[in-house]
């Protein structure tokens, strides 16, 4: 795109690719609207989350568990389920009914997630990625069979990158966006450290311990204000639902075995592997030789490819991550500012 255009006409050629972005989001979204499966992830959220509903818990249930074999408890923290618990109550206790709203809402967070990421990489000078960018999310294998599922991920992704987007201009509401995609699921819990290096490394040397603890409270307020209720009533039910992700036995549904498995690690220890290699990048953040995106890819990456559960949901936690690491490479660093305003300067 000729950088010369008159801003209307690149505001118009933006908002255009934004309609396409849109149209090209929504289509498998309605393609799969009507899919109801009773055996997918979903089906038990709403089974747990209609017992929240009701007055009960969604984590008692692994009270029963040997914190080893799955019996598809509820492992997320409980922003989620609480939101689903309140959509019971206002009327939706049907599943089909609750799903089909559950899933318009799932849609409105793909097509955020896309716009997002076009919006981002359009204002680094970049159009025509940025139009590759969003349709790269929109139309991957692994979004569209989150769409498939009807899996809460796209809620989480969301407001992940929203945090990454803001870390530079408005750290503390970052912080807290991390935080409020934790609460909903903690797939990015392994990203926290990342953001605490930030926090530190961008803080005078006087007040970095400040500077992080600062961090972790902003980061930790919206989880721990969720799960304050159910550490009161149910302390044990509640840290075993939520460590049980740490403990269980590997399963994988492409069939292909971590490593851990392979030399017959398991529980905490089979972890090691993948907390090693995080550590690596953790290092290189600190010492600044890795940047926010790519230390994210890198990081996320390894949790696909070395946690002991790999389900075909966690590869879309790493698409939106490779685009803006590709797009920080492509862009002068002078350039690239993290924030949500139109474009004002896009070339190809």
């Amino acid at each position: 795109m000729d950088a010369s255009l008159q801003p209307v006409t690149r505001s118009a050629v933006f908002w255009l690719a934004a309609l396409l972005v849109v149209a090209a989001t929504v289509a498998p979204n309605a393609t799969y609207f009507r899919t109801v499966d009773r055996n997918a992830d979903i089906a038990f959220i709403f089974r747990d989350s209609l017992a929240l509903a009701d007055g009960g818990s969604p984590y008692t249930r692994i009270l029963q568990g040997d914190m080893r074999t799955n019996d598809k408890y509820s492992t997320y923290f409980p922003l989620f389920y609480c939101a689903a618990a309140l959509t019971q109550n206002l009327g939706l206790r049907v599943y089909g009914e609750w799903l089909a709203f559950w899933r318009v809402v799932f849609a409105g967070f793909d097509v955020a997630i896309a716009l997002l990421l076009l919006t981002v990489v359009w204002r680094r000078g970049l159009a025509a990625f940025a139009l590759f960018a969003a349709l790269f999310w929109a139309w991957n294998r692994w979004t569209l069979f989150e769409v498939l599922v009807a899996q809460i991920d796209f809620i989480p992704i969301f407001f992940l990158l929203l945090a990454l987007v803001l870390l530079e201009r408005r750290p503390d509401a970052a912080m807290l966006l991390l935080g409020v995609s934790l609460a909903a699921k903690q797939i990015a819990i392994f990203l926290v450290p990342l953001f605490l290096i930030h926090a530190w490394s961008h803080a005078v040397p006087e007040l970095r311990p400040r500077a992080v603890v600062r961090a972790l409270l902003l980061i930790g307020a919206v989880p721990l204000a969720f799960s304050l209720p159910f550490l009161w009533s149910e302390p044990e039910a509640y840290v075993r639902s939520i460590l049980f992700s740490a403990t269980r036995l590997p399963r994988s549904h492409f069939g292909a075995p971590s490593i851990d498995e392979v030399v017959g690690l398991v529980g905490l220890p089979a972890k090691i592997p993948m907390l090693g290699l995080m550590g690596i990048v953790y290092a290189y953040a600190l010492g600044g030789r890795v940047g926010m995106s790519m230390a994210s890819l890198l990081v996320m990456s390894v949790f696909v490819d070395f946690n002991s559960v790999l389900y075909t949901h966690y590869p879309c936690w790493v698409v939106p991550l490779l685009v803006l690491a590709a797009c920080d490479a492509m862009a002068p660093a002078a350039a690239a500012v993290h924030d949500l305003h139109l474009p004002r300067t896009p070339s190809p």
